[in-house]
């Protein structure tokens, strides 16, 4: 028997609640510890769903964040195969990498939630207060994500900075590729509502420096994840 076979043949159902950061999980450590050597061809959608005892967009979603992590590649025709053991420094989110967006969204996100403090309007705060209450609502990981997205975005409109809402709109898939690994790998929805909620409440408030250290302590808990993804205390200077 192969070591595919092997290891597809000890079934391993999960619960319904967050499947895909299960179904994810375990993929990953089978190929972190070497059980799914490089060069292996994952089975194919609907062996995994069966393994699983989830639906095959499950199972899509899962394998679209280890392609993200960099561990497998697909290849048009052939399937999925593991590339590496270990993600590495330069993970990418379409044409962003992982450094690329710890470095630059301090100077967007924090200014821009300072200045939605002072510029906001009463329709901008009502949506993202409507936001952060469907968050804490969502369990779904990819639609928690678009949620989060549009949060963001809101954020830099919210500034009334044309620059940081247009740069924000322009990396908003990177940015949404980013949140869905973040959390797939470190289950960071829950401490994210909690600190989503504080920066709607210093904006409400109307404290430019309040929301300002509310965003800063969320990016930094975004960052410190995502370094660890990508295997480096900090990102180099």
């Amino acid at each position: 028997m192969s070591e595919v076979a092997d290891w597809l043949s000890y079934t391993s159902p999960i619960s319904r609640k967050n499947a895909a950061e299960a179904v994810f999980e375990d993929i990953r450590s089978a190929i972190t510890s070497g059980r799914l050597a490089v060069g292996t061809r994952l089975p194919a959608e609907a062996q995994l769903a069966t393994r699983y005892g989830v639906s095959r967009p499950i199972i899509r979603e899962a394998l679209r964040s280890l392609q993200t992590l960099g561990l497998t590649q697909t290849r048009t025709g052939s399937g999925t195969y593991v590339v590496t053991s270990m993600p590495g420094p330069e993970l990418r989110y379409g044409g962003y990498s992982a450094r690329d967006l710890i470095e630059a969204r301090p100077f967007i996100e924090v200014p821009a939630a300072g200045w939605a403090a002072l510029r906001r309007t009463e329709q901008q705060l009502a949506r993202l207060f409507e936001l952060c209450d469907e968050m804490d609502r969502e369990e779904d990981p990819l639609k928690w994500v678009n949620l989060d997205s549009e949060f963001h975005s809101t954020i830099a409109e919210s500034s009334g900075n044309a620059v940081f809402a247009k740069i924000v709109a322009d990396a908003r898939d990177a940015l949404m590729r980013q949140s869905e690994l973040v959390n797939m790998m470190a289950q960071r929805r829950v401490a994210s509502n909690v600190e989503h909620r504080r920066i709607v409440e210093a904006i409400a408030a109307g404290s430019e420096e309040e929301a300002i250290a509310a965003m800063e302590a969320h990016l930094g808990q975004v960052k410190q994840v995502v370094t660890t993804i990508i295997g480096e205390g900090q990102p180099p200077h």
